[in-house]
């Protein structure tokens, strides 16, 4: 399996390259800087630089090379809706394209779970985050690929437990990155999995066990 992780440099995309290598999948991924790309080159990964929020579509698809899929990670996690807009709805846009001049049919995208964060008060930009957000998505529905998105509960620093709750509507709750990427490993490599939207959470049931429940069978 050939993957190209856009956001590879970001926290879930970093960890999802380390498990598919080690699955022994090539791994591609897209960095912004030279220095990025030395570092996640040493660690096995073939890294093109290029600035999503500035690069065309075309562009893009050449960085792309010869996958299997995209896996787009990438995110603003809430910051300037400037960096909003040109990341997580523009940045989305873009690839979704970029997968259709470069011939890459299947596309994963990590969103956000529509009710993080509905306890708190939210600022504007916030706002204004989850609502590209909920664009983007829609737009990749829309699209012809074989696409597939996550939304992940709120994301934490800690080690993974192995075990999820996995399904079209989760609760919201929090969640280890590493589980997140473990579960996109798995997904990744079941594809009797597609054109859905997964909701992601703690729980109880293994990885593997929660991501073979959602297949459909034909």
């Amino acid at each position: 399996m050939n993957v190209f992780i856009i956001g590879i440099t970001g926290g879930v995309g970093g960890l999802l390259a380390q498990k598919l290598r080690s699955r022994g999948a090539a791994v591609h991924g897209l960095v912004r800087r030279d220095d990025q790309q030395a570092q996640v080159t040493a660690q096995g990964v073939n890294a093109r630089v290029g600035d999503l929020a500035s690069m065309s579509a075309d562009e893009l698809a050449a960085a792309l090379g010869d996958i299997d899929v995209i896996v787009f990670s990438a995110g603003s996690n809430g910051g300037s809706r400037e960096i909003t807009k040109a990341i997580d709805g523009d940045g989305v846009a873009k690839a979704i394209e970029a997968a259709r001049v470069a011939g890459v049919d299947r596309f994963v995208l990590v969103s956000v779970l529509p009710e993080s964060w509905r306890e708190r008060d939210l600022g504007e930009e916030v706002e204004y985050y989850f609502a590209v957000k909920k664009s983007a998505d829609i737009a990749l529905t829309r699209s012809d690929l074989d696409w597939l998105i996550l939304r992940p509960s709120l994301l934490l620093d800690e080690p993974g437990i192995g075990t999820v709750s996995l399904g079209p509507a989760e609760f919201h709750g929090q969640i280890a990155r590493d589980d997140v990427a473990e579960t996109l490993a798995e997904l990744l490599h079941e594809p009797r999995i597609g054109r859905q939207i997964l909701e992601l959470n703690t729980g109880s049931t293994p990885i593997r066990n929660a991501v073979q429940a959602n297949v459909r069978e034909p």
